[in-house]
């Protein structure tokens, strides 16, 4: 038996609970590990990019794929975005400890060391590489490989801390996953795809700029050269708006590319609210008003799950 001495009332709290040695403190210390290691993977992160994946790959076979290549794809796709993550949370602990947005990760926290980490990251990416070139083709594999390549290596260690462009260049890996489902299908990569790829890559900017203004002082705290950090808010604005713009004009590009007004009608009205939302916040922030960033960060994760959606949709009717 472990047991902890009581505190008395005097000190205002309850007396610790005697807690039996082994099962229960077993459990719930196993939980919290594989939680530690579930977290290193940036799970949302990870269903975002499967948010476009899926309907690229329908788009492609015109329908429905196999099941077992979408299964392929899937797995192999977020064990490749996990890695991807988990070596990017190996190389930004550094500055994950400095940031009030970050430092309750496993890195920071201690939760893992930073070897078990990098071997965990280096693992999941082995697999994810292995599982495509196996069950898919060379293009595909080659895709994920130099998604995981380009994250963590070009963007994390490079980009990231160098220059105020570093979303604008990291964009291509949030983007590729559209091209490896399109690739998986095909083996190949159509204008179609590109334009997809297209509309992710511009995405990132109005998506990223909004949080990276609501954890301004954090980025700054970091050293970390953010746009929102670094540029005036004109700039900042300028941006928001001519990639929001560049997103939805991307997006309606797709539609005489073989789409009907089933992914059309929607990527319309959904992308006015997209505008309306990017203009509404550049208007506020050139007012003076209180930013509320995140009505914009959250309005385009909808935007872009809902354009998604309808491509699945167009491809299947």
């Amino acid at each position: 038996m472990i047991t902890e001495r009581p505190v008395s009332s005097s000190a205002g709290q309850p007396p610790v609970r005697t807690v039996p040695e082994g099962a229960s403190v077993g459990r719930r210390d196993v939980r919290s590990v594989l939680a530690a290691y579930v977290a290193l993977t940036k799970p949302r992160i990870v269903e975002l990019l499967l948010v476009t994946t899926v309907p690229a790959m329908m788009l492609a076979d015109g329908g429905l794929p196999s099941l077992w290549l979408m299964a392929v794809v899937l797995i192999g796709g977020s064990l490749a975005a996990g890695a991807a993550s988990v070596i990017n949370c190996y190389i930004d602990r550094d500055i994950d400890q400095l940031m009030r947005r970050t430092k309750r990760r496993p890195l920071p926290a201690h939760t893992v060391s930073p070897r078990n980490a990098l071997v965990f990251g280096l693992v999941l990416a082995a697999v994810s590489v292995v599982l495509m070139l196996v069950f898919t083709n060379l293009l595909a594999t080659a895709l994920t490989l130099a998604a995981i390549v380009y994250y963590d290596v070009v963007y994390t260690l490079w980009l990231k801390r160098t220059t105020t462009a570093n979303t604008f260049w990291g964009g291509a890996c949030g983007a590729a996953p559209v091209l490896i489902g399109w690739a998986a299908v095909t083996g190949s990569l159509a204008p179609q795809a590109w334009v997809l790829f297209g509309v992710v890559f511009f995405w990132q900017m109005p998506h990223f700029y909004p949080l990276a203004m609501k954890y301004k002082a954090d980025y700054a705290r970091a050293g970390i050269p953010m746009l929102p950090v670094v540029a005036s808010a004109r700039r900042v604005n300028a941006e928001i708006l001519i990639f929001a713009w560049l997103t939805v004009a991307t997006s309606l590009a797709l539609w005489p590319l073989g789409m009907s007004a089933i992914y059309g009608v929607p990527t319309l009205v959904v992308g006015a609210i997209f505008l309306l939302e990017a203009h509404r916040l550049c208007g506020r922030v050139r007012r003076g008003e209180p930013e509320k960033p995140m009505r914009l960060f959250h309005w385009s994760t909808t935007y872009l799950t809902i354009l998604f959606a309808a491509v699945a949709l167009d491809a299947l009717i």
